[in-house]
């Protein structure tokens, strides 16, 4: 039979899992005892966590400015490299609900894949929005007194409200939403003043922002704060943060004109050092990585007993237990994007150690979480002013449309077409953004829709003429990105989307 380039890639990675393998450690712990999770239509079921442990966290990530409820289909394709070959999170759709003993078109398996995934949204409804999330949290605090809300970035980009807002509209909702302590990536490219002034007027006293791998870039001192001591339930806790230390090259430079960043393990290990030294019992680093390289950090830095990650929006229900070099674990976590999940972490810390866990990937229902009022009341009032040009109808759409995959996603080739037809081009090119809601067959799609693909603070479109060599080796230089063996070495997104061209990549 013949099969197209798609069609064998996913049947290559339909074998690969279908093999005997077993992920690096991964703990069953928490989903173990989230028994509401199956396909309960209660909330009182679905998010009743019995509490376990003294301290807690909860995490999210990646939201990319969403403050309404969206639906969001997980990857089919999601390729690992090197060691990470068929280990989490590069396990999808059915082999992952497998894995798991996840039961199929169950709400839990709606989550986390792309399986029927039209059918399953019109049964299950949305997920995210502050509102619902807000809910969630204040409930999950309330039984967890002491506990801290942790973000992990990617929060002000990625929908119009906040390009017309200036990241405004999300900086007023993660202090409604009770934000103790955050981290960033595309929060940077609203540039360096900007960032300034939310950190040192909006955030000052309310909300931290750290991030141990961003300094000066002529004299190397610090920028950001990098660390912060907590004492939780009489435990005293130090939270590092660490920003995308590929800011300059995935983004515009100029944004970030006078910073340095990198991954910086020996400050990292520096901060680790004078937070225990400051009385740190254990070390929770905040992270917006990437889940492959906190996989790697996890296993070259002693000291650090919890990453919470993000940037590669991999929603991964499991906790990855990784031996670091003194031989004992570091729990890595990845909670997803859109808003569409809430991680929590519950840890039982005796005598200044983690004797055991219990963490939970938790999807926000909208449909059976109420929304919470106040995040209700703000999410109306920045969204009013523009609600007739969010609301403006392009088209309908006849298939799912979505962004998220390793090669290319739905929406990614109407930008490419679209680009060729409007710039009069035989080939056109579109960054691979992980970043992007979906719409459902029979769906309008509105200029929403379309800014939620497309929305950033440096829009360009270049029309030029180029060789095929040029092509090829451009080519070339983001697969060696995406697809380097090395964690360290992947510094961007997903494969550039492509119109007018084929490939074929070995």
């Amino acid at each position: 039979m013949n099969l197209s380039r798609r069609e064998f890639l996913q049947l290559m990675i339909a074998a690969s899992a279908a093999g005997l393998w077993t992920p690096r450690n991964a703990s069953a712990a928490g989903f173990a005892h989230s028994p509401g999770l199956a396909n309960s239509s209660k909330p009182s079921e679905v998010y009743n966590i019995p509490k376990f442990g003294n301290v807690s966290f909860m995490h999210f990530t990646d939201c990319h400015a969403q403050l309404m409820p969206i639906y969001y289909r997980e990857p089919d394709i999601h390729i690992g490299v090197g060691h990470m070959q068929n280990e989490l999170p590069h396990l999808v759709g059915k082999y992952l609900l497998d894995y798991l003993k996840i039961p199929a078109r169950s709400n839990y398996a709606h989550a986390l894949t792309f399986l029927d995934f039209p059918e399953l949204a019109a049964k299950y409804g949305k997920t995210g929005g502050f509102a619902h999330l807000a809910t969630l949290v204040k409930k999950l605090r309330a039984e967890r007194p002491g506990s801290l809300l942790l973000d992990g970035g990617d929060t002000w980009q990625g929908s119009a409200t906040a390009l017309w807002t200036n990241a405004q509209d999300m900086v007023d909702a993660a202090l409604l939403l009770g934000v103790d302590i955050m981290t960033g990536h595309w929060e940077f490219t609203y540039g360096m003043e900007r960032l300034k002034e939310i950190l040192e007027n909006d955030f000052a006293g309310k909300i931290e922002f750290l991030a141990q791998n961003v300094v000066d870039l002529e004299f190397e001192d610090p920028v950001f704060k990098a660390y912060s001591i907590r004492e939780m339930n009489g435990v005293s806790v130090g939270i590092i943060g660490q920003a995308f230390p590929y800011t300059p090259i995935a983004n515009p430079r100029r944004f970030v004109a006078d910073w340095q960043f990198g991954i910086n393990e020996d400050r990292m290990r520096a901060n680790i050092k004078a937070a225990k030294a400051e009385g740190a019992q254990i070390i929770i680093i905040l992270s917006h990585n990437g889940m492959d390289i906190d996989i790697k950090m996890a296993s070259r830095i002693e000291g650090v007993d919890v990453i919470l990650g993000g940037h590669t929006h991999d929603a991964v229900p499991v906790a990855i237990d990784v031996k670091n070099p003194s031989g004992r674990n570091t729990i890595v976590i990845n909670s997803g994007t859109s808003g569409k999940f809430l991680s929590l972490l519950d840890l039982d810390v005796q005598k200044g150690k983690v004797k055991d866990y219990r963490y939970h990937l938790l999807p926000v229902f909208s449909n059976l979480l109420e929304a919470d009022t106040q995040m209700s009341t703000h999410i109306t009032k920045v969204r009013e002013p523009y609600n007739s040009k969010l609301s403006e109808v392009l088209a309908v759409s006849d298939s799912t449309l979505y962004r998220r995959g390793t090669f290319n996603g739905t929406f990614d080739q109407i930008i490419v077409d679209a680009l060729m037809k409007h710039m009069d081009t035989e080939i056109a090119f579109s960054p691979g953004f992980r970043w992007g809601t979906t719409v459902l067959p029979g769906q309008n799609i509105t200029m929403e829709d379309l800014m939620a693909q497309t929305a950033i603070t440096y829009p360009d479109v270049r029309r030029n003429e180029v060789t095929g060599a040029a092509i090829k080796n451009m080519l070339e230089d983001i697969s060696d990105n995406r697809f380097s063996p090395d964690p360290y070495m992947q510094q961007g997104g997903d494969m550039v989307r492509v119109g007018g061209l084929q490939y074929t990549i070995d």
